[in-house]
């Protein structure tokens, strides 16, 4: 979809609104159902918003044995009155070489004590040891604070800032923090909460010693299970399965593993599906097997090939589908796969997949993660890669991998295609994509596979670029525009456009390059990096008039034209608008022009030419009814001239174009229409003198806006709430609300709606006698529209200086 989420600056939109920092009331109200026209609430009951618990620790391990000596330690570390022997401890890092049983320990420790920890658990594996890149900390931030409630366009774009909030966040309250395969001090140390009452377990193959030495984490080093524990966990894995086995038998075959739990449950689990096969047979297979693998690093060469030995062993005896499947699935540059993106690498059909994936589970060479996804713990997906090298051809690998894509592409456009219908797919209609692509049954759907496939899709693009798939490098990105506008995951939106763009210019299609800037400009403008969204913008149009693309020139003069509307540049934003409309009218698409003509709707609303606001915005409605377009983009220009309404006294009018648009919405499912409905229904409700109604109206818009992390949003609608409660003679609660909102538009860098909101104030205190105070927000006004010189500005302008003169 193109820059055409629905809305008008700053009431809650991505056209004309900046979104970031965190909402900071703490309030609630019951919503009402669907309101047509007129409603009626119950009376005003703000309560404080409820904070998302997140609840991410894995399952706790399936038969954990051992580890008596650690676990007594770490009990000893960690008492349930918070204090050690060496005072409250707040790190712990849990180091060893690679199969020893880190995660598994760190996981079952997590389960044993989150009951300590009432406020919830983040985990996240930091893929420090991965074949791909480790994850970066902002990336993981980016993460927790989503599950921490911060909406994705609430979330800061810098990992400083991102790091502060999360403190912010965690001050105060009791959370476990579980971060797996750690590779650096600098991948954790900005995932540390900033109070002792949360607890980190970290855990690495490396010591980490510069936790210890600043943040004052302590360390425990895992070394091989003990025999009795090694014997203990290959019993506990055959029990069922086998009898009679020998103790010292069991003994040396433990012993062959290294005593490694990760060589351990493989070998446990050859045993107990070979329960005819006596344990000495094993162990000489075991000893026989001659195949040696370079890849895996460890400090300790017999243990390396000790695993290397449990791996191979177990791998050669697959079915040969099943092998073949372990070895592609290194080939995923994912840190996890679904069936029907296996199905796609091995060209099986799902069902196939489904069963064989289940085959490698059991034989402990993947892990099933939930509902038809697996994983690879990072020694296995090395070994898998390697095989695959080994094995498979350059072409046969290059194949696997380009079908792989291509499912991911060619799902990605089925997504968006139920995500929206405004824009077409960006791929050739000749163009065939592989089977099976998943069909989708609406838009929740279509989001939920992409917050699933999230790492993954970035991942894939990536590849692709370094695999010379250019073209799937860019179409990926493309393909996603609209899920990454209407999920606002700006850092994965940015990172894939980048990569596209890059792919572009190496193919020195212009078009594609065009399209890359075009996305990065949306992207940086929902995303409040307004100087950058220009210059995506000016490329874009700069390349497209190059080559006389007249459709992707109009679309990027609207761009620029939300850009300049987002900063109250209201004529240079006209005359943009006017070159895309002049464009689109002879060249189309066709409806395209009611998005242009309702967006002029609003640059003259925002001038005062009320008039002519109504005359393009009724426009616009003509050519989305003629076109068939979306209900969002219906709804919008409806809101619009509901506000126009009601800014001309027809009160009437205005609740007939509201109580259409909220029939509309519905079919709709985006908050952001629904926030930007509610706003301009509270200021309808005051307008008519409907006091009561109004606040209740105004609370339901602030929950909306607060959901949505839209802060300039929340600001107008505690601005509205200031208003009416000065008409209901509460001046000293007005006084609140309008000092709110004042701060929260000084945070977000709005002048136009601060002036506003400083007026506002400055009327309350003149009411409540506080005459000094209103002097001083009026010259903090005036200043602040010394930047604007359109009508309404100069208007309130005048009004501000008679008032301080007066």
């Amino acid at each position: 979809m193109g820059d055409v989420l629905p809305g008008g600056p700053g009431d809650g939109s991505v056209r004309g609104g900046v979104w970031s920092d965190l909402s900071g009331a703490a309030r609630d109200v019951v919503q009402a159902g669907h309101v047509h026209g007129g409603v009626h609430f119950h009376s005003p009951a703000p309560v404080s918003a409820e904070v998302p618990v997140p609840r991410q620790l894995p399952g706790d391990v399936s038969g954990f044995v051992g580890r008596a000596a650690e676990l007594a330690q770490l009990d000893e570390l960690l008492p349930e009155d918070g204090g050690g022997p060496e005072g409250v401890v707040s790190v712990v890092v849990i180091a060893g070489t690679a199969g020893v049983g880190k995660t598994s320990l760190a996981v079952h420790l997590a389960h044993r004590i989150s009951g300590r920890f009432p406020h919830g658990q983040l985990f996240v594996n930091l893929r420090g040891y991965d074949t791909g890149p480790p994850l970066a900390p902002a990336a993981v931030l980016e993460r927790f604070l989503r599950a921490l409630g911060v909406p994705g366009p609430a979330v800061p774009s810098g990992l400083e800032e991102r790091a502060e909030l999360y403190r912010s966040l965690l001050a105060d309250k009791r959370v476990l923090v579980v971060l797996d395969n750690a590779a650096t001090v600098g991948q954790v140390r900005p995932l540390l909460p900033g109070t002792t009452g949360c607890l980190t377990l970290v855990t690495s193959r490396h010591r980490l010693s510069g936790l210890a030495v600043r943040d004052g984490a302590r360390r425990i080093t895992l070394g091989m299970l003990s025999e009795q524990e090694s014997a203990e966990l290959i019993t506990a894995a055959t029990r069922g399965y086998r009898t009679g086995d020998d103790p010292g038998q069991i003994a040396e075959l433990a012993q062959l593993c290294a005593r490694l739990p990760l060589a351990l449950r493989i070998a446990a689990e050859r045993a107990a599906t070979h329960p005819l096969f006596a344990l000495p047979e094993l162990a000489a297979q075991l000893r026989d097997e001659s195949t040696l693998w370079e890849a895996l690093s460890s400090p300790d060469e017999e243990e390396a090939d000790a695993v290397r030995t449990v791996f191979a062993w177990s791998y050669r005896t697959l079915p040969p589908p099943a092998a073949r499947l372990f070895r592609l699935l290194g080939l995923h540059p994912g840190p996890d796969i679904s069936v029907h993106a296996a199905a796609a690498l091995t060209e099986q059909e799902p069902r196939q997949t489904h069963s064989l994936l289940d085959l490698l589970a059991g034989a402990h060479l993947i892990e099933s993660i939930g509902a038809d996804r697996y994983q690879f713990h990072d020694l296995l997906r090395a070994y898998a890669t390697d095989q695959a090298h080994q094995e498979e051809t350059l072409e046969g690998q290059h194949a696997a991998f380009h079908r792989l894509a291509s499912w991911y592409l060619y799902t990605a456009d089925a997504a968006c295609a139920a995500a929206q219908t405004f824009d077409p797919s960006i791929l050739p209609s000749e163009q065939t994509g592989p089977a099976p692509v998943m069909a989708f049954g609406g838009q929740q759907e279509a989001f939920a596979w992409h917050q699933s496939e999230q790492a993954n899709l970035l991942a894939v693009a990536r590849t692709a670029a370094q695999a010379g798939l250019e073209e799937i490098a860019w179409q990926l990105p493309a393909a996603l525009h609209g899920i990454h506008m209407a999920r606002s995951v700006f850092d994965d939106w940015k990172a894939m456009a980048d990569i596209g763009l890059e792919a572009a210019r190496r193919l020195g299609d212009q078009r594609a390059q065009a399209l890359m800037h075009n996305t990065l400009g949306i992207a940086n403008k929902d995303s409040g990096q307004l100087v950058r969204a220009t210059e995506h913008h000016q490329a874009a149009l700069d390349l497209r008039t190059r080559i006389d693309d007249h459709a992707g020139m109009a679309e990027s003069a609207n761009g620029l034209a939300l850009v300049h509307l987002g900063r109250r540049e209201l004529d240079a934003s006209r005359t943009r608008l006017e070159q895309a409309l002049a464009l689109y009218q002879q060249y189309g698409p066709h409806h395209w022009t009611g998005v242009v003509l309702c967006n002029l709707g609003f640059t003259a609303a925002d001038l005062g030419e009320l008039h002519q606001a109504a005359h393009f915005t009724r426009q616009a409605l003509t050519v989305y009814r003629e076109t068939g377009a979306d209900h969002s983009l219906r709804i919008d220009a409806l809101r619009l001239l509901a506000r126009l309404a009601r800014e001309t006294g027809q009160y009437a009018q205005a609740e007939e174009h509201l109580a259409d648009a909220f029939s509309l919405q519905e079919h709709s499912s985006f908050v952001t229409i629904d926030a930007a409905l509610r706003l301009e229904q509270a200021t309808l409700l005051n307008a008519q003198n409907r006091h009561e109604q109004a606040v209740e109206a105004y609370w339901v818009c602030e929950r909306l806006q607060r959901s949505i992390g839209n802060r300039t949003g929340q600001a107008l609608a505690y601005d509205g709430i200031g208003q009416t409660l000065r008409a209901l003679g509460r001046l000293t609660e007005a006084i609140d609300f309008h000092t709110t909102a004042a701060r929260i538009l000084r945070d977000q860098n709005q002048p136009w709606g601060l002036a506003n909101a400083l007026a506002h104030l400055a009327d309350v205190c003149t009411a409540d006698e506080q005459s000094e105070h209103a002097c001083q927000h009026r010259a903090e006004a005036l200043v602040l529209l010394d930047g604007f010189t359109d009508p309404p500005a100069a208007a309130l302008r005048q009004r501000l200086q008679e008032l301080t003169t007066g």
